[in-house]
């Protein structure tokens, strides 16, 4: 059976997502766990997400960026491409130690945007190729069941490695967009006094954020993997 999975791209590539599925569903709902707790820890300056990001943005002096609530749960993120930081009314309305951390780091985001970021440069470029490497790859994966074993087989292979190679690179560079956007928000969030260094507000901002950070990280490690089992079976055609 072992031979059978490692000679199967399609079955190995899911069983690799699967096994790393399992370790992402689980940091996901430690991650909403956090956010629950801090989510009820008032912050002590009574500060909205909304105002918190108006405030960061205004003393990094970006004036050109929107605040805007966006709908759902956990779905805060900051837009380059029409200079928005988009808030789930959660954050957008809350006045807890979640509320401060997550909006802190999407104006993280904004402030990588107006300093010239190299990372995020390279993030932004990097969306249209991964999001036509990701959605070519499910095809080619299915397409191998069939055609491995052919003289196509070993150019599915090839073809399969570029395209997980692009989502693996997108990965990683997500990693120190990510970091360094929470490094950021903790710095302001303390150099402001909307959360104090050692205080309880900071620590619970501190863990909220890292624990936000480990879902990339599982994701890049899986990206890995796969480009890694991708990459092994086609050294061992040759």
């Amino acid at each position: 059976m072992l031979e059978g999975i490692m000679n199967s791209p399609y079955l190995g590539m899911m069983l690799v997502s699967m096994a790393f599925g399992l370790l992402g569903a689980w940091v996901s709902k430690r991650l909403k766990s956090k956010f629950k707790k801090y989510s009820m820890m008032p912050l002590s300056s009574g500060y909205t997400g909304a105002q918190v990001a108006e405030k960061m943005l205004g003393d990094y002096n970006i004036h050109d960026v929107t605040i805007q609530s966006v709908p759902g749960k956990l779905t805060d993120h900051y837009n380059p491409a029409n200079k928005t930081v988009n808030l789930s009314p959660e954050v957008y309305q809350g006045r807890s130690i979640a509320a401060a951390a997550v909006a802190a780091h999407e104006c993280g985001h904004a402030v990588q945007h107006a300093t010239d970021y190299a990372w995020l440069g390279m993030r932004s470029k990097l969306v249209p190729v991964v999001s036509v490497a990701a959605s070519y790859l499910q095809y080619v994966m299915m397409a191998s069941i069939f055609l491995l074993a052919t003289a196509f087989g070993e150019s599915l292979l090839m073809l399969a490695v570029v395209l997980q190679g692009a989502v693996m690179v997108f990965s990683l560079v997500t990693l120190p967009v990510e970091f360094d956007a929470s490094h950021r928000a903790m710095q302001y969030l303390d150099s402001s006094g909307l959360a104090g260094r050692r205080g309880e507000e900071y620590e619970g901002a501190k863990d909220a954020l890292k624990w936000a950070g480990m879902t990339y990280f599982v994701a890049a490690l899986a990206s890995v993997a796969q480009f890694l089992y991708l990459l092994l079976l086609l050294m061992r055609r040759r």
